[in-house]
């Protein structure tokens, strides 16, 4: 028996051999991956933007045209960022604020600076009844919203205390804008509380496209037609 054995083990192995070669081998071709539409990209405060609606990217679109470096004509921007984040970031993790919100005094202040003409002022533009009330000092002879780490304290626990009534990062920035009572008043008049399906003023209903344009601008400067400065890139880097 060891002998046959012996004798036809060769011989089966050439048929296996044989049936492995003529096996087929299909092939299924690599699908190429589909580039990621601009909408898709977009998010505040890791809320991401509607897709699907021509009247949010029309006028998201509009907004970034906006804060081009062929409209702004400017890197200023990004030397202010270059000095402020650094300042502003660590204040907003320790509040638990999304670090997002970091652009906001750049759409506050940034680009128009000194006081709005309802009296707001800073770096993030604080009314001097709401400044105080959220421990700045504001007088004849100090004014605290001009001062980047105290006004970005107050700000922060404005913006927790609004997201504790909104629970929702978009409505906390437009509240932020618009005043929270103004806020809770039009979502109970329209029955709504998507920030882009609302019907609000001119200034608050594009506010959050304003930011997330700062934050594409700040994040993707060439793309828009800026230089950033080398600290800013590093900090990006992180």
């Amino acid at each position: 028996m060891a002998k046959v054995f012996a004798y036809h083990l060769p011989q089966a192995e050439k048929v296996l051999v044989k049936q492995e070669k003529t096996v087929p081998v299909t092939i299924t071709p690599l699908k190429e991956k589909e580039p990621v539409s601009l909408m898709a990209q977009l998010t505040f405060a890791d809320e991401s933007l509607p897709q699907d609606d021509h009247k949010v990217e029309k006028k998201m679109k509009s907004t970034l045209r906006n804060f081009s470096y062929a409209k702004q004509q400017t890197n200023r921007l990004h030397r202010i960022a270059a000095e402020w984040f650094p300042i502003i970031e660590p204040i907003l993790e320790q509040y638990g604020i999304p670090e997002d919100f970091k652009y906001m005094p750049l759409v506050e202040s940034g680009v128009r600076g000194g006081v709005s003409p309802k009296g707001a002022a800073g770096y993030w533009q604080f009314m001097p009844g709401t400044a105080r009330s959220y421990g700045l000092k504001v007088n004849s002879k100090v004014d605290e919203r001009n001062n980047l780490r105290k006004s970005t304290i107050a700000a922060s626990k404005y913006i927790k205390e609004l997201y504790g009534i909104f629970g929702n990062w978009t409505l906390v920035a437009a509240a932020y804008n618009v005043g929270d009572n103004h806020m809770r008043k039009q979502i109970k008049k329209q029955k709504e509380n998507d920030y882009f399906k609302m019907k609000l003023n001119r200034e608050t209903a594009g506010y959050v496209y304003k930011l997330v344009s700062m934050k594409q601008i700040m994040e993707n400067p060439s793309r828009y037609g800026y230089t950033a400065p080398r600290e800013l890139l590093a900090m990006n880097a992180k």
